[in-house]
């Protein structure tokens, strides 16, 4: 039985019964390549010529991450909860195409992949969106748009796209048992839940018009 490095909110061990296998160091240079890490797992110095460090100034209280948020500048719909709990996440995209995404401990939720988010939590948007970003995935990130809507079981969460500033995914929190960089093309066959396709259509509809331009 794998023990996760990073104690729960309780203070307690967290159980790993089934570990993911983390892949080469050779796949992170690959754009074409799946990559994997585990808790503490061996990572290269650097991914896309961004270096791979823990982030050393993380925000300690609510209003240091509303502050890092409100930097945060660009045209944004409404957002409109539907009578659920409001939540927001990001699909942070790397330069060479490829997308993080985390693998909940224990499969959480039924969910063997997915992309970082949480309920906000008295938090705002932007401040959830970067904050459950790095708690889950270990990444320091920058909101750059706003992607889509979605409603899933327990809340309605808005997804931002992302990319990364710094970070090291192998300092994932303990509700992320893996980190991976993933081709877009093999999202629909990692991420196992239905609430997630939304999502990729969303970002695949971006990425080309981004190409367009």
């Amino acid at each position: 039985m794998t023990i996760h490095p990073r104690l729960n909110d309780r203070g307690q061990p967290v159980q790993i019964p089934n570990p993911h296998v983390p892949t080469a160091i050779s796949a992170w240079e690959s754009s074409s390549a799946l990559a994997t890490v585990v808790p503490d797992g061996l990572m290269p110095a650097h991914v896309n010529g961004i270096p791979i460090e823990s982030w050393a100034c993380v925000p300690a209280t609510k209003e240091v991450w509303a502050e890092l948020a409100s930097k945060t500048l660009f045209n944004e719909p409404p957002f409109e909860p539907m009578g659920m709990e409001p939540a927001a996440g990001a699909v942070v995209v790397e330069c060479d195409g490829r997308v993080w995404l985390v693998a909940p401990t224990k499969a959480f939720g039924g969910y063997k992949a997915t992309f970082p988010k949480g309920k906000t939590e008295d938090f705002g948007l932007h401040a959830t969106a970067i904050k459950e970003t790095f708690e889950e995935s270990g990444l320091q990130v920058e909101l750059f748009a706003h992607l889509v809507d979605v409603s899933r079981s327990t809340s309605r969460t808005r997804y931002y796209l992302a990319r990364r500033l710094g970070g090291n995914p192998s300092a994932m929190g303990w509700e992320t048992q893996a980190v991976h960089l993933a081709p877009v093309a093999r999202l629909k066959e990692l991420l196992n839940n239905k609430n997630d396709l939304p999502i990729v259509k969303a970002l695949q509809e971006a990425l080309s018009h981004s190409s367009r331009k």
